[in-house]
């Protein structure tokens, strides 16, 4: 039996109220789903969120207001404004711990960042056994440290320690007393710390490294260049992005060390190993603590600023080299602003009057650092234009 046109049933009109009646339940159930996904990723993040907040963020916040204050950790906290940085600047005990910082840190980051690379490239070969290598060079890392502490001291002991035998047989007539001297003790630490750390940063570059296409260098080599200029013109441009990460955190590690002076030298012999940080746990948890958390917490500041200074200003560089259109004279605001902050670094430290004094280098600095800034973001957006 057929069925005529007049049988077939036909749609009912769409009007603009279930038109909009759609689009309504459509928006509400994206607004449903976009709440609930929302929800999910803060119940995943929420548990790291709140230690992270409780353990550190707080302490930090707190640390600000700490360090304005006259506080022993029992009684009330009273506000004395700026006396303990003035303290500071007085105290010679903390400005020998500042220069060590420095004393450790520069060395410390050049030799590690070095060596990691190195051992990076190494170890990126097809060689027999490069996975063994590979643990052998990142188990130092892992290790405890006050093992490695006893260890090194063991090593590096003046009297019986194959160190200075070694260097006996050599015919080197006087050997260092490392850590029983004051002049060898932060090289003995700076050895320690390069040899404990340089395979965590090796694995950050041989990550880098292998995200770097074969076919570059094959090329390379079909065009004759060396192995110093695929180096060159390869291998540290495409590394650049991991090289960053690596000194910010191996800056920030450095200026901050701690634990390998405290298990290994104890800031001696005198105060040859004093650090700013280590200078902060002897005022308030040390054996010659005065309890003096106020105190503390100015000294916990200004380490902080260092940090700050030190990453920001490796930000800045970084994305200055991003930058093409920018004048030829672009370096000279980071040169002076390195000489100024070296400046007074120099002043504070051996408390030397050089013509603007240590804050008048600190301000010259900070106007240097931030012409740089300023005009990095003018130059990144003529390149966006």
């Amino acid at each position: 039996m057929t069925q005529t046109l007049t049988d077939v049933p036909t749609p009912p009109p769409t009007t603009k109220a279930a038109t909009r009646t759609d689009k309504h339940s459509q928006r509400h159930r994206t607004n449903t789903l976009r709440r609930r996904n929302t929800a999910l990723g803060w119940s995943f993040i929420a548990p790291n969120f709140i230690g992270f907040a409780v353990v550190t963020m707080v302490p930090i916040i707190l640390l600000f207001y700490m360090a304005f204050t006259d506080w022993n950790a029992l009684g009330t906290p009273n506000w004395i404004g700026v006396d303990n940085f003035e303290r500071l600047a007085r105290n010679g005990t903390f400005r020998a711990a500042v220069a060590q910082t420095f004393y450790y840190a520069i060395p410390h980051i050049i030799l590690t960042g070095i060596l990691a690379l190195g051992l990076a490239i190494l170890l990126n070969q097809k060689l027999r056994g490069v996975a063994f290598f590979r643990a052998a060079a990142f188990f130092p890392y892992i290790t405890s440290i006050v093992a490695i502490a006893i260890v090194w001291n063991l090593l590096f002991s003046p009297d019986y320690g194959p160190i200075n035998q070694l260097l006996g047989l050599l015919g080197v007539a006087d050997p260092p007393g490392w850590t029983t001297s004051t002049n060898w003790a932060m090289p003995a630490v700076i050895i320690v710390g390069t040899w404990r750390e340089m395979g965590y940063y090796m694995i950050l570059f041989l990550a880098g490294l292998q995200t770097i296409p074969r076919e570059l260098y094959e090329a390379a080599k079909v065009d004759g260049a060396s192995a110093w200029n695929r180096f060159l013109h390869i291998t540290w441009p495409s590394l650049r992005p991991t090289t960053f990460f690596v000194t910010v955190i191996l800056a920030i590690d450095s200026f901050k060390v701690f634990d390998l002076i405290q298990v290994m030298t104890d800031g001696g012999p005198g105060t040859s190993t004093y650090t700013i940080s280590y200078f902060i746990f002897q005022k308030t948890l040390g054996q010659d603590s005065t309890g003096e958390f106020g105190y503390a917490s100015a000294a916990s500041l200004i380490l902080f600023f260092i940090c700050l200074a030190m990453t920001v200003l490796q930000f800045v560089v970084n994305h200055q080299t991003d930058i093409v259109a920018k004048p030829r004279w672009w370096p000279l605001p980071l040169v002076a602003g390195l000489i100024c902050f070296i400046i007074a670094i120099i002043a504070f430290c051996a408390r030397i009057d050089l013509g603007l004094g240590w804050v008048g280098w600190t301000i010259a600095f900070v106007i240097c650092f931030g012409f740089m800034v300023a005009m990095t973001s003018v130059w990144g957006k003529r390149i966006v234009k």
